[in-house]
């Protein structure tokens, strides 16, 4: 009968599709084992003096305590319009980052295109130095560092390149010593601590809501249990933000390379750098974890270097601010809140389509974020500063 033969059609139909179904997965576990193993194949081969990051050339110029500055000189001609640039990574991970190798190199990118560039190197803090506050790393430390390359530039500011924490520091001198800076560019550098909330995307903001409902005596207690905001917790803390990636990219992850050399030594060079965690000065934690995440004091004008409110819009160098906007450890809006206190003509902005590291490390990172900072460099060195103005009409 036609319904009985409509039947066995559609019986045979699903045990086709069952057949086809448990074939893909038996062919696709397959093909991942073969990754796996040509992946492990190219692991056993290398070694640790394959995995080498950050060996542009440089000499050790400055040193303050364990504050060391590095100079790098230019290898394409020596662009002699713009100011010495200045970086300053935070305390969290190493600087090593900007320079992770030869085709994925911030520092060198700048080189190449002439320009002279130093990097402040925070050294490996212990628990002697745990007293130590914004006041030390902001003023004396980055103060002196920079006010060393200015020196060397004949007196006249220079360019200061700020990230992530780094920023946050250079932003505060910035604003507190504004005669040393010819220009201020920054990347993924949170100055409203709080941000957007209600528009946060899916995955963003975790840390911020997550330090925000800390109890100030909980960070309290943190710092003077260990002295230091150890290494080790901060890192696992970043982890934590994308557990599903964390758990994954050391088997999945890791075995999907297919045995790409290239692509596993970038993968075990972000990796070692990932690894390296200094521990983190107990007193600039709790001002850090209090006073800006918790209490949001940059923004409100009640966050004080050397007993001074620091008062943002007293920035008068031009600057360009460059954000992530997949980043999930620093929402967009709580860099780009930078903005409210600079004027328009001096402030410039770059959204990169990627995340939190992605804006250094990544391939396209180094047209986007490099060309544009090199662009800015080579336009804002044409701009005075409002400074720079005042003097020229009044003189």
């Amino acid at each position: 009968m036609p319904g009985e033969f409509d039947k066995g059609a559609s019986r045979k139909s699903q045990e086709e599709l069952a057949l086809e179904a448990w074939s893909l997965a038996m062919n696709q576990m397959m093909e991942a084992g073969k990754k796996a193993l040509r992946s492990g194949s190219v692991l056993t081969e290398l070694e640790d003096s394959d995995i080498r990051i950050a060996e542009a050339e440089y000499e050790v110029v400055f040193e303050i305590d364990k504050v060391r500055l590095f100079k790098y000189e230019p290898t394409g001609k020596p662009n002699k319009n713009i100011a010495p640039v200045v970086i300053c990574y935070g305390l969290f991970g190493r600087q090593s980052m900007i320079d992770l190798q030869e085709d994925r190199s911030l520092v060198r990118n700048l080189l190449a295109a002439g320009i002279e560039v130093y990097v402040v190197d925070w050294g490996n803090p212990t628990r002697a130095d745990q007293y130590l506050n914004f006041d030390d790393y902001v003023d004396l430390y980055l103060g002196s560092c920079l006010e060393y390359a200015v020196g060397k530039n004949n007196g006249k500011p220079v360019n200061m390149f700020g990230i992530c924490e780094g920023g946050t520091f250079a932003v505060m001198l910035a604003a507190t010593r504004p005669e040393l800076f010819a220009g201020l560019a920054l990347a993924i550098t949170p100055v409203d601590f709080h941000g957007d909330q209600e528009n946060f995307w899916l995955g963003e903001g975790f840390l911020n809501t997550w330090i925000g409902n800390l109890d100030s005596h909980d960070i309290d207690l943190l710092i003077e249990t260990y002295g230091m905001l150890p290494g080790a917790m901060t890192g696992a803390i970043f982890s934590s933000l994308t557990p599903i990636n964390s758990m994954t990219k050391y088997n999945i992850g890791l075995a999907n390379l297919d045995g790409d050399k290239d692509a596993m030594l970038n993968f075990l060079r972000m990796e070692k750098w990932i690894a390296d965690r200094p521990d983190h000065p107990g007193e600039l934690a709790r001002q850090w974890l209090n006073g800006l995440y918790r209490e949001n004091q940059l923004v409100s004008g009640e966050f004080e270097l050397l007993g001074e409110k620091i008062d943002l819009s007293n920035i008068s160098c031009p600057v360009l601010n460059i954000y992530a906007h997949q980043d999930h450890i620093i929402p967009v809006s709580c860099s780009k809140a930078l903005g409210k206190f600079i004027p328009k003509e001096r402030y410039q902005e770059i959204g990169f389509p990627g995340g939190h590291v992605g804006v250094f490390v990544s391939r396209k990172a180094q047209g986007v974020v490099s060309g544009g900072l090199i662009e800015w460099l080579e336009t804002s060195s044409k701009t005075p500063s409002s400074k720079s103005k005042q003097k020229t009409k009044s003189g």
